[in-house]
């Protein structure tokens, strides 16, 4: 059995420990109750602490993104506005522009590890049409582009023609 290193007291960024309170059952590892300098009162793990990977109840992380957003005028311009969220066509811009988590290079389609399989999806209308896995890649690519044109009525090669 590990000894417990006692914590009452400390201050971990805006957090101040206040007393132990219980375990997790997942980790085991111990739980303290913390006062934030804000003034809520939070329940963190005590090595989530002790790393640094805690500081805040969260309202550091608001802060910091408020601060962010409102540097940023693309962000600003836009803000307040849902239709800033689709294209011409309606369609989530989302659902069409590749981010930078994208390992498949196609928007759309992923590789699930824990299956290993390529999974392919397409939400429409706030649901998803497309949601399947597939052994190959190639598969999951057509799966889309087929999902695409039936529910887009357009490929996405023929948007960039457009826009």
């Amino acid at each position: 059995m590990s000894r417990m290193i006692e914590m009452k007291g400390k201050q971990f960024g805006r957090l101040t420990v206040i007393r132990q309170n219980g375990q997790d059952p997942k980790n085991a590892d111990l739980l303290w109750e913390c006062r934030c300098s804000c003034g809520n009162i939070v329940t963190v793990d005590g090595s989530r602490l002790r790393g640094g990977y805690v500081r805040s109840c969260g309202c550091l992380r608001r802060e910091l993104a408020r601060e962010r957003y409102t540097k940023n005028k693309g962000f600003t311009k836009n803000m307040g506005n849902p239709q800033n969220l689709r294209n011409s066509d309606g369609i989530m811009v989302s659902s069409i522009k590749e981010s930078q988590r994208n390992t498949s290079g196609v928007v759309g389609v992923s590789y699930d590890k824990a299956t290993e399989r390529w999974l392919a999806r397409l939400m429409y209308k706030g649901r998803y049409v497309l949601l399947k896995s597939f052994d190959t890649k190639a598969e999951a690519v057509e799966a889309r582009k087929q999902a695409e044109k039936m529910y887009w009525h357009k490929t996405k090669q023929d948007r960039q023609t457009v826009g």
